[in-house]
């Protein structure tokens, strides 16, 4: 299970709300950043839910995340690395974090170079978002802790 300084990474950049909203890529959203409910159907306009519904959502798709990184990272990470990288799996997707040169990187135990790479996914539907930059400074600076 991930430490609760990456848990609180991941809910500061994402912070809750309890009615569904779109995202910066104009997806839609709903508690701490979750796409879809337990029950895999995707959040649409209108969806409501209570704060302990936000927070179970949170720790059942935390556990899916941390299951995917895990299984695609084939080194020994630090809990801090593993935070980093469930961070950005958790906002990127985990399909975006097997293809990137980020776990290329990770898997060649190039940790250095993998730093560096949280920098490069700074942008929603094509623009750079501010918020975007300081999340993934946030995350590689966990990384390296």
């Amino acid at each position: 299970m991930i430490n609760e300084e990456s848990k609180n990474v991941i809910k500061f950049f994402e912070s809750c709300s309890l009615n569904a909203y779109q995202c910066p890529a104009k997806i839609w959203t709903i508690g701490w950043g979750a796409t879809k409910f337990a029950n895999g159907k995707k959040v649409k306009s209108g969806d409501k839910i209570t704060q302990k519904q936000a927070d179970k959502l949170f720790d059942d798709l935390l556990a899916e995340f941390e299951a995917g990184v895990t299984k695609l990272v084939t080194v020994k990470l630090t809990d801090n690395q593993l935070g980093a990288l469930v961070s950005f799996g958790y906002n990127c997707g985990l399909h975006n974090l097997e293809s990137s040169t980020l776990l290329k990187k990770v898997n060649a135990s190039d940790f250095e170079g993998a730093s560096q790479e949280f920098g490069k996914w700074t942008k929603a539907a094509g623009k750079v978002l501010n918020g975007l930059v300081v999340r993934r400074k946030r995350e590689a600076e966990l990384f390296k802790k």
